[in-house]
């Protein structure tokens, strides 16, 4: 069949092309999918008369959407390097188990999680930093945003496992999709409609809505290697067990984006007030923008190095591995190279408020030097990931926020006052990297020299 034969080109298809051709439109849906949050912000920013509180109102929101994304993450990026080690191994009806019991894992999450923060938004939103004069802002667009959950879980959980079947160009246009159509209608419900925050957050459902319609579409059409088959969504322990084993690693990375953001917020609430909240609601955006392009890269290149694992094709894995990290870092280093020089030409993006403005620029420098080199760690906690190391990807998911960034951001600042919790991002950051290089160094050499030896974890 032509579409098996198009998977198998994972591991047989030069690799500086193929990576090119699967990375490129992976960086491009992941810098595409940021802009349903960003493009949100930057026209609630400039809403006439209210524009820079209710960014901060809706910046406040940005722990409970990490949180959906990290619930689409433990199904969706657990699962899909595992379905593409399967197609490697030549074995589609175990894949298409893994896809079923991630499909059915995301329709569980979405019905807990909607319910859950419907019920308990607004004292939640004050635990996430809301104060009086923006919690209403809050609590209006995340009411909204909330009835999408189960498109937000689909359309993000669900694309992963068309990348990872080499199909990057159809799952970028899942997330084009719901882009352009979120871009063409936040004016017009914001602007022309006067719904205000309400119509940035319902722009968003909607846009999601498609995206989640076009990625089921092709899930269950012929042009997919990978079937989603209702049979295969009934929950089964090993299948779960296996998913979940490697899902808690993103999981841990992007719901600990919500723990950070909550103690970055309530510290900036009580050492600063709602300006300096207002600037990580803009540096939050903007380290979205740094990261996503090098998150999108090591999208690209996971079906890679996963297929060829399950192959036993050691000289693959290297060779991808080492081009994953040479792009990363250089990635990081230009983009995060721009806010530490440069700052001004992020922050006047997001707000016309020259002190909201000038104070992102003061602080700006300091919150990303650790970032300019953070492609590192990008690289190998994404190796980690395609070749189902599930306990080391789990440790280094929890350094950098949990161990580290999180008691700093507590710490420093009764030392420092409130810059002390800008300073502890780049503190946290470095000794993530060198940590990351040290261990991801012994681990690799394990790895390659099993593979060397033919011997493979079929548990992987």
């Amino acid at each position: 069949m032509k579409k098996e034969k198009d998977s198998q080109r994972l591991g047989s298809a030069p690799l500086g092309r193929l990576m090119v051709s699967l990375a490129v439109p992976a960086v491009a849906a992941q810098l595409i999918n940021v802009l349903y949050n960003i493009v949100d912000r930057i026209y609630i920013g400039h809403i006439q008369g209210y524009g820079d509180v209710a960014l901060t109102g809706v910046g406040v929101t940005f722990p409970i959407i990490m949180l959906i994304s990290a619930f689409s993450a433990f199904a969706g990026m657990g699962g899909a390097p595992l379905a593409s080690i399967e197609l490697g191994r030549q074995d589609i009806r175990k894949a298409e188990l893994i896809l079923g019991n991630s499909a059915g894992m995301i329709v569980l999450f979405s019905v807990l999680l909607t319910v859950g923060f419907s019920i308990f938004k607004r004292p939640v939103l004050y635990a996430f930093g809301a104060s009086d004069v923006t919690v209403e802002y809050a609590v209006s667009y995340i009411s909204i945003y909330l009835i999408g959950t189960i498109f937000v879980q689909v359309a993000v959980g669900l694309n992963t496992f068309i990348s990872g079947q080499g199909e990057s160009k159809t799952a970028m246009l899942s997330v084009v999709i719901g882009a352009v159509l979120n871009i063409i209608l936040d004016p017009l419900l914001i602007f022309v409609l006067d719904m205000g925050v309400n119509g940035a957050a319902l722009a968003t459902v909607i846009s999601q809505a498609v995206s989640a319609a076009w990625v089921l579409r092709f899930l269950t059409s012929k042009q997919s290697v990978l079937k989603l088959r209702v049979k295969n969504m009934g929950l089964k322990a090993d299948i779960v067990k296996r998913i979940a084993g490697l899902g808690v690693s993103p999981f841990i990375m992007q719901s600990t984006e919500s723990m950070v953001s909550i103690t970055l917020n309530s510290g900036l609430q009580n050492y600063g007030g709602d300006l300096y909240v207002g600037t990580m609601s803009i540096m939050t955006s903007i380290m979205q923008l740094i990261l996503i392009p090098v998150q999108g890269i090591a999208q690209g290149v996971q079906p890679i190095i996963s297929y060829s694992y399950g192959a036993g094709d050691r000289k693959r894995v290297k060779g991808a591995f080492m081009r994953l990290l040479a792009s990363g870092l250089l990635g990081t280093l230009l983009l995060g190279g721009v806010a530490v020089l440069v700052p001004g030409v992020y922050a006047g993006i997001f707000t016309n408020n020259e002190k909201l403005i000038e104070l992102t620029c003061q602080v700006m420098p300091v919150y990303f030097l650790g970032i300019t080199i953070f492609g590192l760690q990008s690289a190998c906690q994404s190796t980690f990931l395609a070749l189902g190391q599930a306990k080391v990807s789990l440790f280094i998911a929890l350094l950098r926020k949990v161990f580290l960034l999180i008691p700093l951001a507590i710490i420093f600042p009764k030392f420092m006052g409130v810059m002390g919790i800008y300073r502890a991002e780049p503190v946290a950051d470095i000794i993530s990297v060198v940590t990351t290089g040290i261990v991801f160094t012994f681990t690799m050499k394990k790895v390659l020299h099993n593979m060397e030896e033919g011997n493979i974890s079929k548990e992987a």
